[in-house]
């Protein structure tokens, strides 16, 4: 029996920092992805691809802004841009991912789920909007948008100017994860949970609604992870390995950790939240609530034996 893998792909899988982000860049990005990624299908797993969004989903919230101020178009909220951004990422890596696997003569369908993830309308995150999105704005820009919709917004740590900020709550649900997991336990390839999924509440008893926040990809993904069983659960990032003293003397890099010891590093300060912090506690979601492994590596170690730093529960 195949085994079943959850694999996050990072920012760099689409959309690398120094790229504009045209379809041409996103697209050669993504085929080199893939190629890693049939590397594990070789291996004998059937996987569930997860991918972030936030390059992406800044550009359509950036055209939602200029289509308003130019033409009036009205802007639509959060939750639809992200789900924007699920279809055509879903896309992409759809197309390229079985343009490789024609090349390998493998053959599996591809289907990308719109994914919903339900969360707690009364989460402390909503008191605390830390998640920064969308365009910068000069700070006359920002008031003006502030006053006008209610939104908040807060500076740059590094001076480039004013972003809106919005909750980052936890995710609790996984909508559709019974009909994700059977399609993937069948063979066939699912892209899921993109972007962290699309945040919903209950603003009544059986009543969905979006709302405006931005849900960690790598938590949302090691949920989904452990609600559908999977046996291994692979963060993809830009290192091959975590490493301790990070960008010093004494850096080193980590072959496997314990879930106690990943505790102790994030407690020590050794992964910061804009950098390894939300891909430890990720990782940590997933082997206390399976029991089975993390792996956080580089794209390109992905199926190779010993690659990327293993977090186990023992």
């Amino acid at each position: 029996m195949k085994k079943l893998a959850v694999v996050a792909l990072g920012g760099n899988a689409l959309l690398r920092g120094d790229q504009k982000g045209t379809i041409d860049e996103q697209e050669a990005n993504a085929n080199a992805t893939a190629e890693s990624l049939v590397k594990l299908l070789k291996r004998d797993y059937n996987i569930v691809i997860t991918h972030g969004n936030g390059p992406q989903v800044g550009n359509i919230m950036l055209a939602n802004s200029a289509g308003y101020k130019l033409f009036g178009i009205p802007e639509m909220p959060l939750d639809i841009c992200v789900a924007y951004s699920q279809g055509f990422i879903g896309y992409i890596i759809e197309q390229q991912l079985k343009n490789v696997l024609e090349q390998h003569d493998m053959e599996r369908d591809i289907i990308t789920i719109a994914t919903q993830v339900l969360v707690n309308r009364d989460d402390p995150a909503f008191q605390n909007l830390t998640k920064p999105v969308g365009p910068y704005y000069s700070k006359e820009e920002a008031d003006a948008m502030a006053a006008e919709s209610g939104s908040v917004f807060r500076e740059d740590p590094r001076g480039r100017g004013w972003r809106k900020v919005v909750a980052s709550p936890r995710p609790l649900v996984i909508i559709n994860k019974k009909t994700i997991e059977k399609i993937a336990r069948q063979g066939q390839i699912v892209i899921a949970v993109g972007g962290g999924g699309i945040p919903v509440f209950y603003v009544e008893p059986n009543k969905l609604q979006g709302i405006d926040a931005v849900i960690d990809k790598d938590l949302a993904s090691a949920l989904l992870a452990s609600q559908i069983n999977a046996d291994k659960f692979f963060i993809l990032t830009d290192v091959p390995k975590v490493c301790i003293n990070y960008n010093t003397p004494q850096e080193k890099s980590l072959d496997r950790i314990t879930i106690a010891e990943a505790k102790r590093y994030l407690e020590e300060g050794q992964f910061p939240d804009g950098s390894m912090g939300p891909k430890i506690r990720a990782a940590i979601h997933f082997v206390e609530h399976s029991g089975k492994d993390t792996i956080i590596t580089k794209t390109t170690m992905l199926g190779i034996d010993n690659g990327g730093t293993r977090i186990t529960l023992v």
